[in-house]
């Protein structure tokens, strides 16, 4: 394992056709966005904090790439506020459900910042419909168009697809299983395709957006698949990692390092019932283990592969931290 280095001058960075910008993160109360084009490295500061309106808890969060609103979700409605703490708009998620437990809305900014993306676990919220998946005019808050979706589920992630305006989105039904779908806004209608699968659940996609990764809900293997096919490039089950698959499973965390390396989470138990977990490298091109892979995190989901050689695990303060395995350069 390559010594860590936490400073700016790193060599042997992978570069990433779509790297991410900026990242956001919940602390202590605020909505938070970190530029991650600077070359900053450990602790990161936050270029700007969001002050939700009164009385709202934040269940999910998104920010422009110009730093000026935020936009997130509540049980009940999704709601934009500006820099200054004004309220910009506020799309209730009627009717308003008196549930406090078991549904979790989910909101994206679409890559061109022109769209609010909204999964709402309406079954859950007892609102005597199915869940729905609907588009906001990210300037007004005005709904330009929503899908029903053929889920019972608990709470939702959203990815975007980062040259296309697709959107993917996993919707987590529990012991159910899990739903995998992918949609694209045509006017005032969402084109939406549900792929073959109740079985499987979405980690992430690749940074040039031509790949996904999944891990089966029975936590047996994972699987990379060609997008926006979904057909598999290979999938790996527990045994390929060293490990007895009847003991050790994999965990529904991890993402791309790279384009050509994913980092994947196993975890098992000791003799004495101590819960343990694991990171691994997995060379994307050949399908091929490269072995464990200190993350420096402090629980099996506490990583974020950025992408771009990078991840992010998260400081006892709440902002996030960020790492490189970069070797440091001959002499130092």
């Amino acid at each position: 394992m390559a010594k860590i280095r936490l400073d700016a001058s790193l060599p042997g960075m992978a570069s990433s056709p779509h790297p991410l910008r900026f990242v956001t993160r919940l602390v202590d109360g605020h909505i938070c966005a970190y530029d991650l084009t600077a070359d900053a490295w450990g602790v990161l500061s936050p270029v700007v904090s969001f002050q939700p309106s009164p009385d709202d808890s934040v269940v999910d969060h998104a920010v422009s790439s110009d730093f000026q609103h935020a936009y997130y979700a509540t049980l009940n409605a999704v709601v934009c506020v500006s820099a200054d703490g004004a309220e910009v708009w506020r799309s209730p998620l009627d009717p308003a459900s008196d549930q406090p437990f078991g549904h979790r809305p989910n909101c994206l900014l679409s890559v061109d910042e022109r769209v609010v993306w909204v999964y709402r676990p309406d079954a859950m919220a007892e609102r005597d419909r199915p869940d729905q998946w609907a588009a906001l005019d990210a300037g007004t808050g005005t709904v330009l168009a929503q899908a029903d979706l053929q889920t019972v589920g608990h709470g939702g992630e959203q990815l975007p697809h980062p040259t296309s305006g697709q959107v993917l989105l996993n919707v987590g039904e529990g012991q159910d299983g899990s739903v995998i779908y992918r949609a694209s806004l045509t006017g005032a209608r969402i084109d939406l395709t549900e792929y073959p699968w109740v079985d499987r659940c979405l980690i992430a996609l690749s940074p040039d957006g031509h790949q996904f990764m999944t891990v089966d809900h029975g936590q047996a293997d994972i699987a990379l698949h060609s997008y926006p096919d979904g057909e598999v490039a290979f999938s790996l089950t527990v045994d390929a990692f060293g490990h007895d698959p009847d003991e050790v499973y994999l965990e529904w965390s991890g993402g791309y390092l790279t384009r050509d390396t994913v980092v994947v989470t196993l975890l098992g138990e000791t003799e004495d019932e101590q819960e343990w977990f694991r990171h691994y490298r997995v060379d994307v091109p050949s399908g091929q283990v490269l072995g464990e892979f200190d993350a420096h995190s402090e629980n099996p989901y506490d990583i974020h592969p950025l992408g771009d050689g990078s991840w992010l695990t998260a400081d006892p303060s709440g902002h996030p931290m960020r790492w490189t395995d970069a070797q440091e350069p001959e002499g130092s």
